[in-house]
């Protein structure tokens, strides 16, 4: 019971990013890095160590799932955003603990560090994490706009991304109860509502007439194109999963 407890809050069942946030001192870049720490080393933890989650730990991580869409919709800080995310889709690790638990948290923990990356830009080029202002970066910096655009859209669970092809995946294999349809539920629509609300904001619009648009580097590019190229075989994984 204890380490499956000890695992739930490395998985973020926990909303333990309150306590972080009312300290003044703590970045919100510091807490998205140790959320996804938490989780990574929940994901190799539970390779080694065979657990089982109660129905109790499961409704925790549901009412904290639902605490984090809602403060994700308050937020316009892509540091922010990420360590939500984490929380947000903590039901799913929990219930769907094994294979498909880890490979959608594992793609989950991929896309999150490509939106860290866009967030870094931001923070350098523009002053800040936050994305309020800066609109309409499919047209003046297509790199950054559109890898952005790609990273929201997986995290809205689109196919032919990995996280809806897990997702789907764990619906036709798993055991239907009232619990497992809360959780798919509330993890799908949440991710959906959320990506779909940051998407009109930054993406797309008219272009801040105020604002210097930096595009990403080759850097930048680089890093950002390897993370495309991990989900496509994180997408290919899924398939073959689905067909076996």
């Amino acid at each position: 019971m204890l380490l499956s407890i000890f695992i739930f809050v490395l998985a973020a069942g926990i909303p333990y990013y309150s306590v972080l946030e009312s300290n003044n001192k703590v970045k919100s870049e510091t807490i998205f890095l140790i959320s996804s720490f938490f989780l990574a080393i929940a994901i190799v933890a539970s390779v080694f160590i065979e657990v089982e989650f109660s129905s109790m730990i499961l409704w925790v991580a549901l009412i904290s799932s639902l605490y984090s869409i809602y403060k994700a919709t308050k937020t316009t800080n892509f540091y922010k955003l990420g360590y939500y995310l984490i929380f947000i889709n903590a039901p799913y690790f929990i219930l769907f603990i094994g294979k498909q638990g880890l490979l959608y948290s594992t793609s989950l923990l991929v896309v999150l560090f490509g939106i860290y990356t866009i967030a870094k830009h931001y923070e350098r080029h523009y002053g800040s994490a936050n994305y309020h202002s800066i609109s309409g970066t499919t047209l003046e910096t297509p790199y950054a706009g559109s890898f952005l655009t790609l990273y929201l859209i997986s995290i809205a669970l689109y196919p032919p991304f990995p996280n809806s092809i897990f997702l789907f995946n764990s619906m036709i294999q798993g055991d239907t109860t009232l619990l497992w349809y809360l959780v798919v539920i509330i993890i799908f629509f949440g991710n959906f509502i959320i990506s779909m609300r940051v998407m009109p904001k930054t993406v797309f619009g008219k272009a801040n007439p105020g604002l210097h648009y930096v595009d990403l580097g080759i850097k930048s590019k680089i890093i950002n194109f390897t993370i495309l190229i991990i989900l496509t075989v994180l997408s290919i994984i899924a398939f073959k999963e689905a067909i076996i």
